[in-house]
């Protein structure tokens, strides 16, 4: 707030005399104070209070209502003490105006252009004809060259479990824990290991084949079909989605409405955007 460091320490003391507001009825254009000849209403103070930074949320409301009382009656006076408007206070205020009717809007469009029903539409339409997505969960060991991953798959075809080869021989970093991958999409892996692990039965093996990272051999542990998200998943998503093309739609119909005029290319130097000495 623009107070001074004792604004609050001073009210506080205030704060702890009063027991409870008195009632009585208000607007928004109630008057709870004046400067000079300007009256500040309690539209206003509800405005500020707005405005404060979250810090301020935790002391009382009749501290926080006499500080923001002061800090409008130290604002008007400063404002009586500027005298005349400036250009640059008008071109700010010009933009912050525009700025909070244009919020208005938009956030009327937002509440009441997207149903319930929208968004379940726009899901189906989604899934409709969305494939299901296979997911894996294999197993690999991984060796320098193709003699190495010829002697490890022999081995698993004589018997041996392949997570025990694969803790014993592989140098990749899954190799203690067996070679477990975990699950995986497609597109997680490289071409080679995707291609080799998909043509596989689950508990299959492969033949040994070679990807940038060395010699491996692979087994498909289990499949699945990848879990689809619930509409209650997508719900903001989609409901956001679903604004931005209101909102966009809403100032389309508006633009074809109004005449609107931009500036010809290379009418104004784009530089011209840092000139503020233009604003005195």
């Amino acid at each position: 707030m623009l107070k001074h460091v004792s604004f609050l320490g001073a009210t506080a003391v205030a704060a702890v005399l009063s027991t409870g507001a008195i009632a009585q009825d208000v607007t928004a254009d109630t008057v709870v104070a004046t400067v000079g000849d300007t009256e500040i209403t309690m539209g206003e103070i509800i405005i500020a209070r707005t405005q404060l930074p979250q810090q301020y949320a935790q002391f009382p409301v009749d501290v926080l209502f006499d500080g923001l009382v002061d800090q409008l009656i130290q604002q008007q006076l400063l404002a009586d003490e500027a005298g005349e408007t400036s250009k640059r206070v008008e071109y700010t205020l010009n933009n912050e105006r525009r700025a909070l009717m244009a919020a208005g809007v938009i956030t009327e469009i937002a509440e009441t252009s997207v149903t319930e029903a929208d968004v379940q539409a726009a899901y189906d339409e989604r899934f409709a004809d969305a494939e299901e997505i296979q997911e894996f969960n294999a197993a690999h060991l991984l060796v320098e060259t193709q003699e190495e991953a010829d002697a490890a798959k022999a081995r698993i075809d004589d018997g041996a479990a392949f997570a025990d080869v694969a803790r014993e021989v592989s140098t990749g970093p899954t190799g203690p824990n067996g070679g477990n991958l975990g699950w995986f999409a497609p597109g997680a892996m490289v071409p080679e290991f995707e291609q080799a692990v998909s043509a596989l039965e689950v508990g299959g093996v492969t033949e040994p084949f070679e990807t940038q990272f060395g010699w491996h051999v692979a087994t498909l542990l289990e499949t699945r079909v990848q879990p689809r998200p619930t509409v209650d998943d997508l719900r903001p998503q989609i409901a956001q989605e679903l604004q931005e093309a209101a909102i966009t739609a809403r100032l389309d119909e508006l633009a074809a409405a109004q005449s609107v005029t931009k500036p010809e290319p290379g009418q104004f130097d784009p530089a011209l955007i840092d000139a503020t000495s233009l604003l005195d």
